[in-house]
């Protein structure tokens, strides 16, 4: 009698989940073909100054020079009368620094990608401002020219962020121009990290685990990314440049690591529409 009322339970229980499922594809389907056409696609290249620093590589800081690239998509929903917006952004940097002495050298690069959802409104005329947040994995390396046993450090790390944007569009002699501000917060997530004199070969040949999947949070990994930048048109095409800044810091394992690069960006920004049969394209697209 039990095992058939849990059958029962069970059936009722997928029945639910596949109509929800049902409601929620179906709508999401036809207001994307509907009303979500568009979507804003740039592309920043970027160079500037590192300072980084790991004590499981070296206990000073090492300066040099970095480079960047970051591609960036934006694209409405359907979801709360189209007031949240979709971003994705891939980036990847690469830099070389030297040690305060100069007779040791550093290389480094990272890849992150970052998926997440913003809330939008407009407080005033023409300003709109985006709140929200996402997920985020940043994985890469740094690699010390000098060291023996331990040349590199590996980097992997996981989490959520809290995002917000600030956009204020505006005209001169007729020609569309856009300030914009972001600022992204990580506040929890997983981050991989040798334990201090605790080797790779250790961790992955003889497999002696020592706490090497570490929580963080703000307490033990301050992390935060900001950018300002200006789109501008010239003749028929919108570009983008501005300042970015990524700050990374962890103290896990008995190890205390930085990053910090401050980036002079340009790229390019374009809308994309997607047309129905007999339809003109739309002007004024927003771009984000």
């Amino acid at each position: 009698m039990i095992r058939t009322t849990n059958k029962i339970i069970n059936r009722t229980v997928l029945k639910v989940l596949c109509l929800w499922g049902l409601l929620f594809v179906t709508p999401s389907a036809k207001a994307q073909t509907d009303n979500n056409r568009y979507t804003t696609h740039s592309t920043l290249f970027g160079i500037g100054h590192l300072n980084q620093m790991d004590t499981y590589l070296s206990p000073f800081e090492y300066e040099g020079f970095q480079g960047n690239i970051v591609h960036e998509k934006f694209r409405p929903t359907h979801w709360l009368e189209g007031r949240m917006v979709t971003q994705q952004k891939t980036e990847g940097h690469l830099g070389m620094s030297k040690n305060p002495a100069q007779n040791a050298s550093a290389l480094s690069g990272t890849l992150s990608y970052k998926i997440g959802w913003h809330y939008s409104w407009n407080p005033v005329s023409s300003l709109k401002l985006f709140a929200g947040g996402g997920f985020q994995v940043v994985a890469g390396g740094v690699y010390n020219t000098r060291n023996g046993n331990n040349p590199a450090q590996a980097q992997a790390r996981t989490g959520l962020y809290a995002s917000g944007i600030a956009a204020y569009p505006f005209q001169i002699r007729k020609q569309r121009f856009q300030i914009r501000y972001q600022i992204d917060i990580p506040f929890c997530g997983m981050m991989f990290s040798p334990n201090y004199n605790q080797s790779y070969y250790e961790i992955f040949s003889l497999g002696n685990y020592d706490h090497n999947i570490r929580f963080i949070h703000p307490g033990n990994a301050p992390i935060f990314y900001q950018a300002l930048t200006l789109d501008f048109p010239v003749k028929g095409f919108t570009f983008r440049v501005g300042y970015g800044c990524d700050i990374e810091q962890s103290r896990v394992n008995g190890i205390k690591s930085h990053s910090y690069r401050h980036s002079f960006l340009i790229g390019y920004v374009k809308d994309f529409y997607f047309l129905k049969r007999n339809e003109t394209r739309r002007k004024n697209l927003p771009n984000f």
